[in-house]
């Protein structure tokens, strides 16, 4: 009897809590752009929520280091950097969407990193500093068009992969993060399952934790979404290639702009998760090649992305590497068929 009423307290008690925790995290989807509606506490003019890891923080990063705009450090955990701070009650009342980054200006947020970086050159513009937009209206346009290209977009990335660089560079990272979840306790990630607005990303991490790098060839849906990921990321560098062949050492003109900013961090997620030797491999793509040389050379490169690590990440990468050269048949299943 009293191994029983154990059982049902401890079943009250869990259900309880869950329901507490679930009422607290109220998650949503968050329109992109300024919201002037919603007041944050603040203390400096600029705050920014973001993550070592994360490409859409480190696009912003950099936007911040290019136009010389101080701001407050706010880091917060994703999962395959630690844990699941990003939905956590705290940073939910920030941005209800759980997504990074978040620029807090002024006390009112704005969302999503194409919106952040539009916003921020647009203030500095206005106030006579530096710019990251072309004056040129056609410049403009062409701008925003290889924005675009660099831009996440949408929940699920394997829909937009012919359309979008950044999607296809997400779905690249995967056996990245199958690398990083080795080292993050299961209870942790069971968290994203019981809280997290997007479950499917959170039972997908699962999966990868389960199977890990040795295993992760042989879920098939993973699989076959990066093969298809990789072959549109050709497609993508092989428009950047022949755009800049006319063009360098900047997509517009002779002037750094938003889109070399939204490129920059595509091409440093290559070289992270460790694709770039093979989109870049021997003499192809020799304008890519000169104009990531450019990039590392940028202020956004060297202090919004190099400035920012993560222990996790770099132990990640080595695994990864490691285990890429002690099994030559796991590469060749991510690479698939060279030409």
């Amino acid at each position: 009897m009293i191994p029983m009423i154990f059982s049902s307290t401890l079943l009250v008690g869990l259900v309880s809590w869950f329901l507490w925790e679930k009422s607290h995290r109220k998650t949503r989807d968050m329109p992109a752009g300024l919201h002037k509606d919603i007041s944050l506490p603040f203390t400096q003019e600029y705050e920014l929520y973001h993550n070592n890891l994360s490409l859409c923080s480190k696009k912003v990063r950099a936007c911040m280091a290019e136009l010389d705009i101080d701001y407050k450090s706010h880091p917060i955990e994703l999962i395959e950097t630690g844990s699941y701070e990003n939905i956590g009650r705290d940073y939910l009342a920030v941005n209800p969407g759980g997504l990074v980054p978040t620029l807090v200006h002024n006390g009112h947020p704005v969302y999503e990193s194409h919106a952040i970086i539009a916003y921020l050159a647009k203030l500095k513009e206005g106030a006579g500093g530096n710019t990251l937009v072309p004056a040129d209206e056609a410049d403009r346009a062409a701008m925003q068009t290889w924005i675009d290209k660099a831009s996440l977009t949408g929940d699920d990335p394997t829909t937009n992969i012919k359309r979008s660089a950044a999607n296809c560079a997400g779905l690249l990272t995967t056996p990245l993060m199958v690398s990083a979840l080795q080292d993050i306790p299961l209870r942790l990630i069971f968290e994203g399952l019981l809280f997290h607005r997007i479950r499917s990303r959170a039972a997908i991490f699962m999966i990868m934790k389960l199977r890990g790098l040795s295993g992760f060839t042989k879920i098939k849906p993973l699989m076959n979404a990066l093969g298809e990921a990789r072959n549109n990321m050709e497609l993508h560098l092989d428009a950047l290639d022949e755009h800049l062949l006319g063009n360098g050492p900047h997509i517009i003109g002779n002037q750094l702009t938003l889109a070399d900013i939204s490129w920059l961090v595509i091409l440093e997620r290559l070289v992270e998760a460790d694709w770039m030797e093979f989109f870049l491999r021997g003499d192809q793509r020799p304008n890519v090649q000169r104009y990531w040389q450019y990039l590392q050379q940028t202020q956004g490169y060297k202090i919004g992305i190099l400035e920012f690590q993560s222990t996790v990440m770099d132990a990640a990468i080595q695994r990864l590497k490691s285990h890429k050269r002690n099994n030559p048949a796991f590469t060749a299943s991510l690479e698939g068929q060279r030409q």
